[in-house]
Formats: C-alpha cells, structure tokens, sequence
C-alpha cells in the first residue's frame, strides 16, 4: 500500500471526526432543548441548531473527500468489503453523494424551523391545541419535500427519507414487510382478544394501574438499568416530553424517559426500550467512534436492539420473577401478593388504545402502520396537514377498533415529525422483526434464557448480542447483518409466531 493511500487514509478518519463532533454538537443542543430549554430559549435555539447544521454541511461536502475517496476506492486497503476501512470508505461515499445534492441553504433552515417546532409541538400537546402545531408542520413537511426531490432518482419522493434512517432495504421491500405484519395482526388480534376474554387470568386487576410515586419509580429505573448493564459512569438519565436515546460521545449517552404516576407501564416500558438502544451504544467499537465503523448498522437495527429488550425480555416472565421482590418492597400495597405471573400478565394484556409508546406488544406495529400511511399520503399530497386529525381518527378507528378521544391522543402524542424524522416510523417494525429472529437465534445458541432471568443474568444476552450485533458497527447492513446471525434475512414469521406462543401460554 503507498505512502499516498495511508495518508489519504488518514486524513479521511481525521475528517469523519471533525464531521462527528459537529454532529454530537447538535446533538448537546437537542439533549438540551428537550429535556430542559425555557420556552422563551427557542428562537436562538434554532439559530445555533442553523449555524451548526451549515457548519457540518460544509465538512460534509468539503471537496477533499472526493480526492481521498478517490485514492482509496479499489485500493487493497479496501478490497475486503468486511474490512473497518472499506466500511468507512463506502458509507463516507455514500453519504458525500447525498449530502453534495442538498443546499447549504436548505439545511440550514431545516435545523432552525425543527428548533421551534419542537417547541410549538411541545406546548401544542400539553394544550391539545393541533391548530397551534399545524402551520409547523405544513412547513416542515415542506422543506423535507424539497430535501426529497434534491435526493430523489425516481418519482417517489419517501423513499430518499426512508433511505436516510434504512439505507439497505429498498422502500418497496419496507412497504411489503409492514403490509404483511398489518394483515396478520388484523387476523391474530381479533384472536387473542378472544381468548384473553375467555380466560379467567385476565378479570384480575391490572397491577399497572394504581399509584405509584415518581421518586420510587425512579428508585426501580435505576436498579433495571443496573441489571441489564446500562453503564452509568459513561450515561445519564433524564426526563423529557417524549422519550428518547442520544450517544454524545464514546463515553456520553443519554437515556429521557417520562413518568405517569396512574400507570407504571408507562416508565417501565420506556426505559427498557430507551435501555436497548443505549446498550447498543455503549457496545459500539469506542476506539472507532466518529467514523461509520463506530456506528451503529442503521437504524431498524437500532430499533431492534431496543425492542428486543422492551418486549423479549422486559414482557418475560423470568424478568418478573427476578423483580417481583423489588416491586413489592417498592409498591407493597399494589404488589402484595408477590406473584410474578400476574405482574406477567399485566404487562402482556391486550388492550387496544390510543397512545403507541404504551400499546401492547400486539397492536403496536399496527399503531406503526397508521403512522407510515399517514405520513405517505401526507408527503404525496393525499392528506392535508389540515385534515389530519380525522384521518388518523378514522384509520386508527379501522386498525385498532377505537378513536382517539383528543389531538393529543391522535396525531399529537409523537415527537418525530416535529423533530424533522419522517419515514423514520417504519424501523420501528422492522426492528420488531429482527428482533423476533435474533431473540430466537440467541435462544438457540445460549439455552433457556428465561431461566437466565429469572436468576437476574441478563449478561449473558447482552454478550451474545455485543459479539453479533454491537461489535460490527456499520460492516453489515439490516439484512446482511441478520442473514449472518439468523441464516435469512428480515423475515416477518418469527416475530407472528413469538406473538401467538406468548398469548397461548399467558391465556391458556
């Protein structure tokens, strides 16, 4: 290898960390601004967030990164494919090309309407007010269009959006996957009811619900992210409007959760969540952090991290026998009886509702599927944003058998598309379905995981993943990545079966 290609090299990871400093820079901002910015703070907020969106584009597009691309692509250093520096090589291509067709311009007023639309959203829900929000979004959902016709090689304007957050899976491929989930929980769902109706488990009080104090609902979080391994010399906890995860650093992650003192399903759930995507960011190759080696694969496999800890294991019932004895010394009145199947139950009942982050494991990607149609027919000017309130009224009523009862309810309860992410709602199904095949593939490889929590050993999943999941960083895509795990890409059936053995056992 020359002198040439080693420094072309080099100066290409120099330059990936100048653009991941920039963009962690932002991402201190965002942290800030939705767990803690006054509300009077959002103007300026958002022309810091304009300043150093211009500035990251401009390290992104710097002409340099022709050159080094230039020298490095079909050099021997990048002849594995698998290798850290064809990996680097190739995403740094990938996202120069997309980045070079947006406007510094464009990118910029992005990042500052985001800013204040975060806000507006923000007070927006807490008032029910969807006409506050509305303008927002029609202007969001404009530049984000102008962002799709830059990026766009064909007519549909969603799939460069998609692309942004699921690169290696094409959108007609996307579309057929979350069609085929929708139709068989349309099927499955009315089934399960049934049965659940039938069985005399589930007239037993649901434990979820009652009175639960914030300070002891803080007290569990902190023992359930120590069990799982969440690190807390190297992360944070915070409280925030929607939950959410943001990797600062190597060694900076942040977790924001939301309490509800009626429903301790609402903290629960989204802290093992929010706990999934941090261990994945934790598990990340650190001495690669601020280039795509250090970077998670994309993020469906984000969100499978994330779903399989809320629901493979946080939904199990070897998690509730290992913590039934905490919620009883925590909430000795509501968990008296220290049995863990009904704490099992609880958190496995289905009841469709309104709100997505607290659905069960059965509805949710129908909940998933209102959103990604939704915002299609948003972004093919099929919806108006002023008639979105009652469509997504009707559409959750024909999904899910119920209205929601507000705006706040319905189509206010999401922070995404106020934060600029749309089509970002699709990996969230697709990380269901990998997480349904890389749960059973672990299960086959390590033996009774139940019986691993119901001992309090979650370390030995957290292993597992790290060496096929965490490790690798960006060297496989979602596909790749599972076909190497799993032996066969993306594939709805396991996620369908899991869903049908989990309500056989609970209701049988």
């Amino acid at each position: 290898m020359s002198q040439a290609t080693t420094r072309a090299y080099e100066d290409l990871l120099e330059h990936q960390r100048r653009i991941a400093m920039a963009a962690t820079a932002q991402e201190v901002l965002e942290w800030d601004e939705l767990t803690s910015l006054p509300d009077r703070g959002a103007e300026h907020r958002g022309a810091q967030g304009a300043f150093l969106a211009g500035l990251r584009h401009d390290l992104e597009t710097d002409p340099r990164l022709q050159d080094w691309l230039g020298q490095l692509e079909g050099s021997d250093l990048v002849a594995d494919p698998s290798s850290v520096a064809a990996v680097n090589v190739r995403v740094a291509r990938r996202h120069y090309g997309r980045r070079l067709r947006v406007p510094r311009s464009l990118v910029e007023e992005l990042a500052s309407t985001i800013s204040v639309s975060q806000r507006e959203w923000k007070l927006a829900r807490a008032d029910d007010d969807y006409p506050r929000f509305a303008p927002w979004l029609e202007r969001l959902l404009s530049l984000q269009l102008d962002r799709a016709r830059c990026l766009a090689d064909g007519s549909d304007l969603y799939a460069p959006l998609l692309a942004e957050y699921e690169p290696d899976l094409d959108a007609t491929r996307v579309d057929l996957l979350l069609r085929r989930v929708g139709e068989e929980l349309a099927r499955l769902l009315p089934e399960i009811l049934a049965s659940q109706g039938r069985a005399a488990a589930a007239a037993v009080p649901d434990v979820m619900r009652g009175s639960f104090s914030e300070t002891r609902q803080r007290r569990l979080c902190t023992v359930l992210l120590d069990a799982v391994g969440f690190d807390s010399t190297r992360g944070h906890v915070g409280v925030a409007a929607h939950p959410f995860t943001a990797q600062l650093g190597p060694h900076d992650c942040r977790i924001a959760i939301r309490f509800d003192r009626r429903h301790l399903r609402e903290a629960l759930h989204a802290l093992m969540h929010e706990a999934g995507h941090a261990l994945y960011d934790q598990g990340l190759p650190a001495e690669h952090y601020g280039t795509p080696a250090g970077e998670a694969s994309s993020l469906s496999v984000h969100e499978g991290q994330a779903r399989l800890w809320e629901n493979a294991v946080g939904r199990s019932l070897g998690f509730w026998k290992h913590f039934q004895p905490l919620l009883g010394k925590l909430f000795p009145r509501t968990f008296a009886s220290g049995d863990p199947t009904s704490t099992w139950r609880a958190v496995n009942r289905v009841t469709p509702g309104p709100i997505r982050v607290q659905a069960d494991e059965v509805t949710y990607n129908l909940h998933i599927l209102l959103r990604y149609e939704l915002e299609r027919a948003l972004l093919g000017g099929d919806l108006s944003v002023r008639d979105l309130p009652e469509a997504w009224r009707e559409r959750h009523r024909e999904l899910i058998g119920l209205a929601p009862a507000s705006d706040r309810e319905g189509c206010l309860q999401d922070g995404h598309w106020a934060s600029g992410m749309v089509a970002y709602f699709p990996t969230y199904t697709l990380g269901n379905i990998l997480a349904a095949q890389l749960f059973d593939q672990a299960g086959e490889d390590l033996g009774d995981l139940e019986a691993l929590f119901a001992r309090g050993d979650f370390a030995t999943l957290r292993a597992w993943l790290h060496e096929h999941v965490y490790r690798h960083g960006r060297r496989y895509g979602t596909d790749e990545l599972c076909r190497r795990i799993c032996g066969t890409g993306l594939d709805p059936a396991p996620l369908l079966a899991s869903l049908r053995r989990r309500h056989a056992e609970l209701w049988s």
